[in-house]
């Protein structure tokens, strides 16, 4: 088998969905041999932000001499971005050797009552295979979706941690706030503390709650530790941090927007609690793991000349995020605007958030089975006083929002996750 095969053979269970529950993963876990055990992991949750705080987190780790792996998702460049330890994604030999390894399970479970099997838990499988082999110190483990049923909750850590709580894949966790939460919550582990920095207050009161009947120490934002943001420019922006430990200033980082300094002090308080678990994690390290932090596709320039932005907000709660940084940034400025959005989203609330702020907007798919057809965005745009069309591609779209672009207009590129990928991949190919 080669790495194009192993890819192929992984997707053919794409088609079997997202099929919530556990009872797959613990099948295989107990023929793999339990790889799980015996691994430390910092398990992290969220509408959004997981990302974000799994890379702060993973590069203080990293910092301070540990070796640290990071399973995360989707993907932005190459599916190995997902698995990845010491800094770099799993090699495709590696990849190829566990699907050849995992590939007679994988085909017998299919075959019992409990299949099929999914994608996400196929990768997943992978992820702890690769991880048991590696030995490694930590690993900051993201969910997929939801947290309770999600295949990544088969894992006893020594943080759980809920970034924040909104509106998303609300088919599958529920309509309400203190539904999602409760989904979301699902991660949380007898004894085993929690860090978090949910504000809506209904959302709150189901994770205490929580917390409270499992015993799990809880530690939340704006209680138990706080930030302050200083200064912020698109190359970096800097915070203190404050907790009962600690009292740092001038922390800097490179990612853009507030809601990163917040993602940042969050990833800070779950260092604080593995130091209290006695791991040697100082100051320096995490002030070089913190300005150290990339993650493509949020708030990242592609270009200055124009100035070109993509950014990954897929979700009510992301595209507000995006708003405010738009405000914040560029208040005077015109901004262009390429959007690309899925279908089983709340598209109308994220139009709302994006359009008042656009000069102009371009709707495009990426292509991806779930993304919502261009004209009904355009019919969904009739409301806003702005020009809008419609492209054949992202790619597509791109190409024409460049062209007609005006002197100090800006170029933005958002929506979905899939819409960044390609445009990503298409601007890094432009802008050389």
């Amino acid at each position: 088998m080669d790495y194009q095969s192993a890819l192929e053979y992984i997707s053919s269970f794409g088609r079997f969905g997202s099929r919530p529950g556990l009872e797959r993963m613990q099948w295989m876990l107990e023929r793999m041999g339990r790889p799980e055990l015996g691994q430390r992991f910092i398990h992290i949750a969220g509408t959004n932000g997981k990302g974000s705080t799994t890379a702060f987190v993973h590069n203080m780790l990293q910092a301070a001499g540990y070796r640290v792996g990071m399973y995360t998702s989707p993907y932005l460049e190459a599916f190995t971005n997902r698995i990845g330890a010491g800094g770099k994604d799993i090699d495709t030999g590696a990849l190829v050797a566990l699907v050849e390894r995992l590939r007679p399970l994988l085909d017998e479970i299919n075959q019992t009552p409990l299949g099929p099997i999914t994608q996400f838990e196929v990768t997943t499988l992978l992820a702890l295979a690769y991880y048991q082999e590696l030995e490694l110190d930590f690993i900051v483990w993201e969910v997929g979706l939801g947290g309770r049923l999600d295949a990544t909750n088969v894992v006893n850590p020594l943080v759980s941690v809920i970034t924040n709580i909104g509106r998303d894949h609300t088919e599958v966790l529920g309509d309400t706030l203190s539904q999602i939460a409760a989904e979301k919550a699902g991660i949380i582990k007898r004894g085993v503390p929690v860090v978090t920095a949910v504000k809506h207050v209904d959302a709150m009161q189901v994770i205490e709650a929580l917390a409270k009947d499992l015993h799990a120490p809880l530690c939340r934002l704006g209680h138990d530790f706080t930030y302050q943001r200083n200064h912020f420019t698109l190359e970096e922006q800097s915070f203190d941090y404050h907790d009962q430990q600690h009292e740092w200033k001038d922390l800097r980082i490179q990612l853009v927007g507030e809601h990163q300094c917040q993602n940042a002090a969050l990833a800070l308080a779950v260092i604080g609690k593995l130091q209290q678990q006695g791991f040697s994690i100082d100051e320096h390290a995490c002030r070089v793991g913190l300005a150290a932090t990339r993650w493509p596709g949020r708030l990242e320039v592609m270009s200055k000349q124009p100035l070109v932005i993509i950014d990954g907000a897929h979700n009510p709660h992301g595209t507000r995020a995006l708003q405010q940084a738009l405000r914040e940034y560029f208040p005077e400025k015109k901004i262009s605007m390429v959007l690309g959005i899925l279908k089983d989203k709340e598209r109308q609330e994220m139009l709302v958030h994006l359009l008042p702020q656009a000069s102009r907007v371009i709707f495009a798919a990426p292509s991806y089975a779930r993304a919502t057809e261009p004209m009904l965005l355009l019919k969904d745009a009739s409301d806003y006083q702005v020009p809008a069309t419609t492209a054949n591609s992202v790619a597509e779209a791109i190409d024409v929002a460049l062209a007609d672009l005006a002197p100090e207009e800006i170029l933005l590129v958002a929506g979905s996750l899939y819409t960044v990928s390609e445009a990503r991949e298409h601007l890094k190919k432009r802008c050389k």
